[in-house]
């Protein structure tokens, strides 16, 4: 399927107004303290103005429309004490990261992309060291997609999953690092028997743990896309089915996310849970300023 700005204004660029992202977290009906994290934003260009002559309405709102939206979500590994600092330990420092990184989203070619995707690498490895030396003993799952249009930039360590609707269409773009899918890509486990296998949830990878291996791949992003970032406390509960159908009937993202962690909660939330759900509204052709091209 085609949307309107999809046809008439490939180039289009979103702005503020088209994005429709929310997230929703909860500690679920067993565990006793909330270990997940989520974090949304956007990067701007803004002027602080310290002293002027000028009067402050004249100069108005100094910031930028956005130059990068970003969504993340972690989860303290194993319910260990703790837990909850690793989780933001992580997210905090990819938020350094990221405000200290603006120079690579004034201009999208394949030089900046390639000096971005290392310096993302090594952020997520700085945070893994920020956790050894902050919070050791912890560790944590990170997700974590940065969207720079037309591109979607997907960071992954843990089990923790990023989907995609496209036409239809669910994908995981995300993959888990636990043993029981080390064991399926080794050939000695079959797919179909890694859900009910023990080691499902025994993570192979987590920043802050002995070993970290961040996943990083790039991928574009349509204007019909729909994107949901989860904790396993979700999909220990919920199908991949049911969230490829409230995906593609519910257009709210925020009803997405109520939804999703209402069915969680019906059906025990054995685990904190998380979700953050993420799509652009459609345009009609009125609606599309111009000159609303990637910058």
């Amino acid at each position: 399927m085609t949307s309107v700005a999809d046809a008439r204004f490939p180039d289009a660029r979103p702005l503020a107004a088209d994005i429709d992202v929310f997230g929703l977290t909860h500690q679920g009906r067993v565990r006793k303290l909330n270990q997940d994290q989520f974090l949304i934003a956007s990067l701007h260009k803004a002027l602080q103005i310290h002293h002027t002559s000028l009067p402050r309405e004249q100069l108005g709102e100094l910031v930028s429309e956005s130059r990068g939206f970003f969504c993340m979500v972690a989860d303290g590994v194993g319910g260990r004490p703790g837990g909850e600092r690793a989780s933001g330990t992580a997210l905090q420092a990819i938020a350094d990261w990221a405000v200290n990184a603006m120079r690579f989203h004034y201009h999208n070619d394949p030089v900046s992309e390639s000096a971005y995707l290392q310096d993302l690498s090594d952020a997520v490895l700085r945070s893994h060291e920020a956790i050894r030396a902050r919070a050791a003993g912890t560790a944590t799952t990170l997700t974590m997609v940065m969207f720079r249009w037309p591109r979607a930039y997907l960071v992954h360590v843990g089990d923790s999953r990023c989907y995609r609707l496209r036409e239809g269409r669910l994908e995981q773009l995300s993959k888990d690092q636990t043993m029981a899918q080390a064991l399926v890509d080794a050939g000695v486990m079959r797919p179909d028997d890694a859900d009910a296998s023990r080691w499902k949830h025994v993570l192979s990878s987590a920043l802050g743990a002995a070993e970290a291996m961040p996943a990083i791949s790039v991928h574009d992003h349509r204007w019909d896309d729909a994107m949901l970032l989860c904790t396993d406390g979700l999909t220990k509960h919920v199908g991949d089915d049911e969230i490829r159908d409230l995906l593609g009937t519910i257009k709210s993202s925020e009803e997405i996310c109520r939804t999703l962690i209402d069915r969680t909660l019906e059906r025990g939330a054995t685990d904190n849970v998380t979700v953050v759900a993420g799509r652009l509204r459609e345009r009609t052709g009125e609606s599309i300023e111009p000159g609303s091209t990637p910058r």
